[in-house]
């Protein structure tokens, strides 16, 4: 008991950061106005409402295949391209990378340029292939 009283600040930091890792953190992206969703959602998303798939890999990883009709700017481009996205202000946008956090990072860029209809594909490319989803090269 001792120990939990005098480490109360780690031990809570640990139990948030599992909440997190547990997916807790769909929560946190939800309050920020980013929607964290999978693979057939985002299909949904793609042939219902038009939204546009931004890619924020690097080339390699894009050239290895990539959603069809998706749009590639890397993450380490995008704040200087916002102005390429303006277009699509209005439509949802599905975020995407290997694995939901750099989608996650563009879509807080997005965000701050004043987009809102942003959604990340959580689990990125590589939930998508688990979900035996189609890609193009």
């Amino acid at each position: 008991m001792e120990f939990v009283t005098q480490n109360i600040w780690l031990i809570l930091l640990a139990a948030i950061s599992g909440f997190m890792l547990l997916g807790g953190g769909g929560l946190f992206g939800r309050l920020s106005g980013v929607k964290q969703i999978g693979p057939q959602e985002a299909v949904l998303l793609f042939n219902h409402e038009d939204a546009l798939v931004l890619d924020v890999r690097e080339q390699s990883e894009w050239s290895d295949g990539h959603i069809a009709k998706a749009r590639h700017i890397p993450l380490g481009q995008l704040k200087n391209r916002i102005a390429d996205l303006e277009k699509y202000k209005g439509k949802p946008i599905v975020a995407v990378c290997r694995s939901g956090n750099r989608s996650g990072s563009a879509c807080g860029l997005l965000k701050k340029a004043g987009f809102e209809n942003l959604h990340n594909l959580a689990g990125g490319m590589i939930a998508w292939d688990q979900a035996g989803l189609p890609k193009e090269k």
